[in-house]
């Protein structure tokens, strides 16, 4: 473990040694700051450092700015959390089945997406056909109940809809709850307002592939919105 240590300090003192050659005081902080993301403990790293540059005589680097640099995981951190917002963000598709519409569950439904702080980018209510409902359902098809599901998803208005969000594909199917009512969980979409399977009054992505089919079956590019909602700095933290 030490040695690991001792190979990734050194490694962020050449890193941290080259950019100084050729930028500013500002490049060299990135530059360890690059360095020290592969390192267990940069705090564990600092003395490495020091030594480095005792060795080598650089001029650009003090005990001082060495000292300062033990704050730089903190930085290195923010910037991979920036990241991984980044990465996270993405969208599902959701569906309102006409069980659920012609029960008036709409609202109650939308609002537990918006209360979440998941953003609405794309809406719309149609009648599908039943050819339709089989696209939708087509990994599905060789199951007995398919015919039976695509009448029903056909037998009505459904409200369909494309939600943004980080984790929104996995976390929308937490708020939706089991496929079985029954197995929900209080405080799910099905485990407070459906009772059986066959009326569950709610579809959503399983998956990124799975969306992204379902995103495309169901709407046009065009259709689809992007903007900046006034509510994400409060939700994500970012101001």
């Amino acid at each position: 473990m030490t040695s690991q240590v001792c190979r990734s300090a050194s490694r962020a003192a050449k890193s941290l040694l080259s950019a100084s050659k050729t930028s500013s005081f500002f490049a060299e902080g990135r530059a360890v700051a690059a360095a020290a993301a592969g390192a267990k403990s940069f705090r564990d790293s600092a003395p490495a450092l020091a030594s480095y540059y005792r060795r080598t005589g650089s001029a650009n680097v003090s005990r001082g700015w060495i000292s300062g640099a033990l704050a730089v995981p903190a930085a290195v951190h923010m910037l991979q959390d920036q990241e991984v917002h980044a990465a996270e963000m993405e969208r599902t598709f959701i569906a309102i089945k006409p069980d659920g519409v012609q029960r008036g569950l709409i609202a109650e439904i939308v609002s537990r997406f918006e209360r979440k702080g998941f953003k609405l980018v794309a809406i719309k209510l149609v009648v599908p056909s039943k050819d339709f409902a089989q696209k939708h359902y087509h990994d599905l098809k060789e199951r007995p109940f398919f015919s039976g599901l695509c009448d029903f998803l056909s037998s009505g208005p459904v409200l369909a809809m494309v939600w943004e969000g980080e984790g929104v594909i996995k976390y929308g199917r937490k708020l939706i709850g089991a496929t079985d009512p029954q197995k929900s969980e209080p405080g799910t979409i099905r485990g407070d307002l459906a009772v059986v399977v066959g009326r569950n009054i709610i579809h959503g992505s399983d998956g990124p592939e799975t969306a992204e089919d379902e995103i495309n079956l169901w709407f046009k590019p065009e259709e689809l919105v992007s903007y900046t909602s006034n509510a994400e700095k409060w939700v994500y933290g970012q101001n």
